[in-house]
């Protein structure tokens, strides 16, 4: 899925920075290749740009943007970046057919707001959607698990590229709502969720 043999590790090439340009080159990038208003997430895994340094852009922990110190407050823009971030030896990106800069990223780059169950040939799903409107089906590819950050357990999804979504607090109570809690001989909460023929147990 993720193919990392024709990339050149960043450590070899002398540290640079990248400027506004960048950024803004890889924003339009994006627009200019969107089809209408759908969110479309372009081939990434089928680039193999040079590095070109990093960029002074941070996600933070609590799934804000930050781009040299300042917030980024333009949703539309955060959603445009988050189609062409890639992930690559523990390290983040943002990656084009051109160029590929590495960002920070303290603990994962989406967020989950949302938690839906839907119906797919007669079986029960469960959905999740990030707040840039990835719209993730729980299945064997994509699990919800709990991971420890900074001395807390956070609920996760994996999305895409090795990536993972932060499920955040209110919709994890909703994600509770369609699952079972009970208590092991541990004294441990379980929760019990089903996902089309999926079941998951998350222990807190």
């Amino acid at each position: 899925m993720v193919n990392q043999n024709n990339s050149t590790s960043a450590d070899q090439h002398q540290p640079t920075v990248a400027n506004d340009r960048n950024l803004i080159s890889i924003a339009q990038y994006v627009k200019d290749a969107q089809q209408g208003h759908k969110r479309v997430i372009p081939p990434v895994d089928q680039w193999h740009p040079a590095h070109c340094g990093k960029m002074d852009l941070v996600v933070k922990a609590n799934g804000e943007w930050w781009h040299e110190g300042q917030l980024i407050r333009r949703q539309p823009l955060v959603d445009l970046f988050t189609k062409v971030l890639w992930k690559e030896n523990g390290r983040f990106y943002l990656k084009t057919p051109v160029e590929q800069i590495e960002i920070e990223v303290e603990d994962e780059p989406l967020l989950v707001n949302q938690v839906d169950q839907v119906e797919i040939e007669g079986k029960i799903y469960l959905q999740l959607t990030t707040t840039s409107q990835d719209v993730v089906i729980v299945d064997e590819l994509h699990p919800v698990f709990m991971r420890e950050y900074q001395g807390d357990l956070r609920p996760y999804v994996h999305v895409r590229f090795g990536m993972n979504a932060l499920i955040q607090r209110s919709a994890f109570f909703h994600l509770i709502e369609y699952g079972q809690l009970t208590e092991n001989e541990q004294g441990e909460t379980i929760l019990s969720l089903q996902s089309g023929d999926l079941h998951l147990q998350l222990s807190s």
